[in-house]
């Protein structure tokens, strides 16, 4: 993850959630980018510094285990910089000029740096750096995934196979929508719930709320379809019959508006209630957060060196040393 602030529901169901629920089936690692927050925040050192340990408690709120996977600092690990310079020289243009996420982003960037525009192939290399099979993803990041197999089919078969063919794993909410409805929630957007939220404020949030624009009265047919509560309601209602039969009931014109929002609220402050609790616990314990990063970091860089290592060997640009005579 890119550190760029703080984490929100978005996150959550796109990535995090799976995250959780894989650390005890995999040998995890979870990466911090910061340097590819440079190329949002390159004049502003100091929000990429904040935003990283933000990072890391959210993480740590949600309840990863630094025990039992790896936390990464990607600028402490400089073997992430040279796998992406390495993989850059076999990659052409054409292939990150087609990324629909860098394209989007480009949109609202006013002057596109080198290093940003690189940041795809950054993005590959924190992926094959660590021989990952399996990368928990939004769906958004997709395109991501199939251009670091793309690189690592190319690297196999020019020099030596020694990168897996990575593995999507989509989160049970692909895509969620911001609170304005916006195709996607977004700290630029200002649309965001955030992990950190307290109570009053997911309540504020969820009022703002869209619902179904034609219903006068609370007794009016409701549309399910666009309105944003039931998305909210589709991705964290712990009881799938419950929501079936509210819908149901909506659409007859049998529940109102504020009720349906009143019980997102309720839903949503039960689900962040106990990761408060844990994030509370780690502010109160800062050095908890610093041993998660740099005691997963150094477990990182031992592993990053025995793979840069074979590339270099495979790509022949060792062994310089023992050249005796010409």
């Amino acid at each position: 993850m890119r550190p760029t602030g703080k984490l929100h529901l978005g996150h959550y169901v796109g990535a995090l959630e799976n995250w959780v629920s894989l650390q005890k089936k995999y040998d995890c690692y979870f990466l911090i980018s910061d340097y590819q927050a440079l190329g949002d925040y390159s004049e502003d050192i100091g929000k990429i510094r904040e935003s990283v340990i933000e990072v890391a408690l959210d993480w740590l709120a949600v309840g990863l285990d630094p025990k039992s996977t790896t936390f990464i600092i990607q600028s402490y690990v400089p073997e992430y910089a040279e796998l992406t310079m390495l993989l850059s020289m076999i990659t052409p243009k054409g292939m990150i000029d087609r990324n629909p996420t860098l394209k989007s982003e480009m949109e609202r960037q006013k002057n596109v740096s080198v290093g940003f525009y690189n940041y795809p192939m950054s993005q590959v290399a924190d992926i094959l750096l660590s021989k990952a099979n399996l990368v928990p993803v939004g769906e958004d990041q997709l395109p991501h995934i199939e251009m670091t197999r793309e690189v690592a089919r190319k690297f196999n078969r020019i020099y030596k196979d020694i990168f897996p063919m990575p593995e999507a794993l989509v989160g049970r909410v692909p895509r969620l929508v911001g609170i304005d409805g916006k195709a996607k929630m977004s700290k630029s957007l200002g649309n965001c719930i955030y992990l950190s939220d307290s109570a009053n404020d997911v309540a504020k949030k969820v009022k703002k709320m869209y619902t179904d624009p034609t219903r006068i009265r609370a007794t009016d047919p409701g549309h399910i379809e666009g309105n944003v509560v039931f998305m909210y309601l589709d991705a964290f209602h712990p009881d799938k019959k419950e929501l079936e039969s509210l819908k149901k009931k909506y659409t007859q014109g049998k529940v109102g508006d504020v009720e349906i929002k009143e019980l997102l609220t309720k839903i949503l402050n039960d689900f962040l209630e106990p990761i408060r609790e844990r994030r509370a616990f780690y502010t109160a314990h800062p050095e908890e957060i610093k041993k998660a990063l740099i005691e997963g970091t150094s477990r990182a860089r031992k592993v990053a060196q025995e793979t840069i290592l074979e590339v270099k060997d495979a790509m022949n640009i060792t062994g310089y040393e023992n050249i005796k005579k010409l």
